[in-house]
């Protein structure tokens, strides 16, 4: 069986719901914001503040491309998306699945935007985050799953309906 890549904006879900579908179908989780951390040796914010938006990216392609399990589920960060050869390794072996939520719950969801660890452009506001992003989410997505008044377990059986 493939990898399953969880693609969507920061506060989607893609970690919470990352883990319950891998205890559900027996794979193991990984998580690219921690690996990106690990290799890096800090958080993402800091690696935002001292190096800028490149300089994240860098780090996030170079953990994608270190990305080689199978079996797994694989959530990756919110702007993963913007490197091609990262998402191309990665769906090599996995089928893309894009946690779509809209703008008014991303916002209620993401409390600590400033200091998260979200690449973004100061200042720049969700509704120019999800304009930018959506694009390239719908590029890479094999499957979308619209995530609006939903919970992680009613997410986690609608991403293995699909996936049969």
């Amino acid at each position: 069986m493939k990898n399953i890549i969880l693609i969507g904006m920061p506060g989607a879900g893609k970690s919470t719901v990352g883990v319950l579908l891998a205890k559900s179908m027996g794979y193991d989780f990984v998580d690219a914001d921690l690996v990106i951390q690990k290799q890096q040796g800090t958080k993402l914010q800091n690696i935002i503040d001292e190096r800028g938006l490149d300089g994240f990216k860098q780090a996030e392609e170079q953990a994608l491309l270190s990305i080689n399990d199978k079996k797994a589920i694989i959530a990756t960060g919110g702007s993963a998306v913007f490197s091609t050869a990262g998402m191309a390794h990665l769906k090599e072996n996995g089928i893309c699945v894009y946690l779509r939520v809209d703008e008014q719950e991303l916002i209620r969801r993401l409390t600590n935007i400033k200091t998260r660890g979200i690449a973004c452009r100061p200042g720049e506001t969700v509704a120019e985050i999800i304009a930018e992003r959506e694009v390239y989410y719908n590029r890479y997505a094999d499957i979308t799953i619209d995530c609006l008044n939903t919970t992680a377990e009613q997410v986690v059986g609608m991403i293995m309906d699909r996936i049969k």
